[in-house]
Parts: C-alpha cells; structure tokens; sequence
C-alpha cells in the first residue's frame, strides 16, 4: 500500500535538482519559465535558471531567494551545444546531480509558408525545437548518471493542435509534441519521463513585449470558454504536476492548458 500512497502535500520535489531553461522574464513580469521555477522552489527544489540573457535569469533566482528558495543562475544559449553542455555542468558543480529539465525556450512568427523567409524559418526551428533537442540531449545523462532518472518537460503551444497560420511556429510546435512522444519512449527504460505542455492564451511578460493591443487581448479572452486569459502560474503549476510524483505513470502527454480554447472554433479570418 505505501508504494501507492503519495501524501497530498508531498510532491517528491524536496532537494530535488531542476533545470529552467528559459527561466528569465522581463522586470518581475511572470513568465512560465519564471513561474515554473518559482514554484518548484516553492516546493523544495534546487532551480538553476538559465536564460539567454543572464541578468533576467538572476531576477528570477533573487526572487527565489527572498522568499528562501534555493537557486542559480546561468547564461545559456540553447542552440548551441557546448552551452547546453555547459548549462548541465553548471547544475552539476553547484548542485551536484540533475533530476528535471523545463524547455521553455521560444521564439514565434506569424508568416504563411509563402510569406515565410527561409532563414526566417530556420530561425524558429533552431530555437523552438534544436534548442529542446540540444538541453535534453546533454541533460538526460546526467540524470541518468547522478539521480536515476528524472522527468523532463517541454512547452508547446495549442497552435500544434489548431494552428491560426503562423506556419514556422505552429510547425515548431507541432515538431516539439513529437519530439517529446519520441524522447518518453527511447528515455522511459531510463526511468526519464518526458511530457509536454500546450498553452493557449496565456498573457506574459513575452506577450506583453510584443505590443499586443487591447482588443486583442479581449478576443484572446472570449476565445476560452472560462471568459478569460491564463497566467504564468497556470502553466508554472501544471509544469510542477509533470515533474512531481503525482504523475510518475504519465510520460508521452501533451497537457492543454488553454481555459478551453480548443474546445471551440478558432477566430479566424480566411481570405
């Protein structure tokens, strides 16, 4: 019985080591990767936050602090191998072992096929599904190696379920749900769960840079049958879900976390 008894308040998340890559937000803006890392250190997780650029990865960290969590940050450019390399030694000297790994990193484009440059689209492949396939590829040994196993999580976007256009990023997204099935089933024998999240109209820091207009966000808002937008907690929480051991027999599942806005047709204008 105690095999299948999980306390309530025990998520199996305690001294636990994760990996944020895309960890950072702008000012105190919550990100999902913000969000995320707050949250498992909330949970008694040890977070090394990495983002491109550092100084939004160490807002994150000091905001971890102050409330007495534990964590670190890093620079890394998932693109490149010999940083995520790097971003894996780094958790590794500081923390000593790696049991989680987040792929937050992301970048989109609104372009048709036709309009779409090529490099334009190489662009968001590289970061959008190289990046995830770089991180994972240097952090999945050293889960192995130092804690077992561990459980990865890879963020998506409903725009693979039910694109609006934005051909280069829907694909890319679409390519991450694969990938993510692809990894669940060469890492699961590893004891490595690989999962993946889908959200729909979440409002973020990254959003919020992008200048989008109010009368966007109200249609962003009726487009969920809740009536309104999610968060960075919301994706934050459901990432600390796939990680806990409340889902230690899921592995292979995109997880929507959209208020409903696939339930129902999408607000798009054909020519």
């Amino acid at each position: 019985m105690s095999d299948y008894w999980i306390p309530a308040d025990d998520l199996g998340l305690r001294d636990r080591v994760a990996i944020i890559a895309g960890g950072g937000a702008a000012g105190d803006g919550i990100g999902n990767g913000r969000a995320s890392a707050i949250l498992l250190a909330r949970a008694g997780a040890r977070v090394l936050v990495a983002d491109r650029e550092v100084t939004l990865a160490e807002r994150t960290a000091e905001m971890i602090a102050a409330h007495g969590g534990t964590a670190a940050a890093h620079a890394a450019d998932v693109t490149d191998g010999e940083s995520c390399q790097a971003m894996v030694e780094t958790a590794l000297d500081r923390f000593g072992r790696v049991d989680f790994l987040v792929n937050n990193v992301g970048i989109s484009s609104r372009r048709s096929v036709v309009d779409e440059e090529q490099a334009e689209f190489q662009r968001v492949m590289r970061i959008n599904v190289e990046g995830m396939f770089l991180a994972a590829k240097h952090a999945i040994p050293a889960m192995r190696e130092t804690a077992g196993g561990g459980a990865i999580v890879n963020i998506a976007s409903i725009a693979a379920l039910r694109p609006r256009g934005a051909t280069a990023y829907s694909a890319s997204k679409g390519a991450v749900i694969a990938l993510t099935r692809a990894m669940a089933v060469d890492h699961g024998l590893d004891g490595i769960r690989v999962n993946c999240i889908a959200p729909g109209p979440v409002y973020t820091p990254m959003v919020i840079r992008g200048g989008m207009h109010p009368e966007a966000r109200e249609r962003r808002r009726r487009a969920s049958v809740m009536g309104r937008e999610g968060s960075g907690w919301d994706v934050g929480n459901a990432v600390r879900f796939l990680l806990s051991d409340h889902a230690r027999y899921i592995t292979g599942h995109t997880l929507v976390v959209d208020g409903g806005t696939t339930l129902i047709g999408p607000a798009r204008h054909y020519r």
